[in-house]
């Protein structure tokens, strides 16, 4: 499909014989006819994606007068233009906007980044690099946050869809994404980052989620600690139960029988995190080491940990700003967050541009670092 500027006249005997006849309201009154109902008509008669042409004749223009509406030019009726706005929402028509870059030089333009929580600064370092990748295709990017709502998801995505975005790069909140299929179909490009989506075959980009949480609690067991607790999200969150699942293979290997006790779920902010890490330190037969799944129930085992006065060793997934500066240093599972970004918005952009390889599923490294935290020795009773 063409997204190029189609010189194409609105008078209908310039047009072509294949171009559409003109609309006439007198017409569509009699039969009862609608923008809907001219587009229900041609998406059940069609496979793929629609075309302008297609645009044209379920809102009764010209070739020209729809180019001119794509293409945000003047010189359309305010009627008209609505009539063409419908029909492309209705038959979900989208240009192939890396294609007609490459020809013009000129903008694209946007791509949405839907993210759990803007206030995290590791949503921050992925939009980051997102923007960087996003500025070499000559676009822009728009973001929104679910804040780890399933609904509030599907409603970005739906919106940034039909506003429309050129491609979507999205943090999944729900478990399940077949209401992305309709619009798949029509041509939206979409790449999940941070966790896969659910029940879709779709690409991602993702964490090594259960490898880092084993090594970590693998670590703690090295140093003595059989009363490792855990602190996680909702098992709602792919990357939550992921963790989960490395912190029991860990237990499992080294003959440390699973408590459940010891596990806090469902504390994905700080305060949440310090209440639950506080209660894991006021048991009778305490936590004496304790994972932390993000960096935010990190910073609350922290403050728990200040609290009890009691020595507690600790490793965090993730890496924040000044871990390395505490009294006693945090030892993290750390990774590179702008290589989440950069990895899928180029996944994104490839898609844009033609890719048509099976789904991939790109995972991305992570790493222990040794601050001092992670480091210390289980006491001896």
């Amino acid at each position: 499909m063409s997204d190029e500027k189609i010189e194409a006249t609105d008078s209908p005997t310039a047009a072509s014989p294949a171009a559409p006849t003109l609309f006439r309201p007198e017409l569509a009154r009699s039969r009862g006819d609608t923008v809907a109902g001219r587009a229900a008509g041609l998406s059940s008669g069609r496979s793929g994606q629609a075309t302008m042409r297609d645009v044209a004749l379920a809102a009764g223009a010209s070739l020209k007068t729809v180019s001119r509406v794509v293409n945000m030019e003047p010189g359309v009726r305010p009627e008209m233009q609505q009539r063409v706005e419908e029909a492309i929402v209705a038959l979900g028509f989208r240009r192939n906007v890396v294609a007609h870059s490459l020809r013009t030089g000129h903008r694209i333009g946007s791509i949405g980044l839907i993210v759990a929580d803007l206030m995290n600064p590791f949503y921050s370092s992925v939009a980051k690099a997102v923007e960087t990748v996003a500025a070499r295709h000559n676009a822009v990017i728009i973001i929104g946050s679910s804040g780890e709502n399933a609904a509030r998801e599907r409603e970005l995505v739906m919106n940034l869809l039909h506003r429309p975005v050129d491609g979507l790069i999205v943090v999944p909140a729900g478990s399940d994404h077949r209401y992305m299929e309709p619009e798949r179909r029509r041509g939206a490009q979409v790449v999940f980052l941070d966790r896969g989506g659910g029940n879709i075959e779709a690409d991602a980009v993702v964490l090594d989620n259960f490898g880092g949480a084993k090594e970590a609690v693998e670590h703690l067991i090295l140093r003595g600690h059989k009363r490792v607790g855990f602190i996680g999200d909702s098992t709602t969150v792919q990357t939550a139960v992921e963790r989960l699942e490395g912190y029991k293979a860990a237990l499992a290997e080294a003959d440390i029988p699973y408590d459940p006790e010891l596990v806090r779920l469902g504390s994905p902010a700080v305060d949440m995190a310090e209440t639950a890490a506080g209660k894991l330190l006021a048991l009778d037969d305490r936590a004496t080491a304790i994972f932390a799944a993000n960096n935010r129930q990190c910073v609350g085992v922290l403050r728990a940990i200040r609290a009890s006065q009691r020595l507690t060793a600790l490793v965090g997934f993730d890496d924040f700003e000044l871990a390395d500066l505490l009294p006693i240093p945090v030892s993290v599972i750390a990774y590179d967050p702008a290589e989440l970004g950069r990895s899928s918005a180029e996944l994104l952009f490839a898609r844009m541009g033609g890719d048509t390889r099976p789904p991939q599923r790109i995972v991305i490294p992570t790493r222990l670092i040794q601050r001092g935290s992670g480091e210390m020795m289980a006491q001896v009773p």
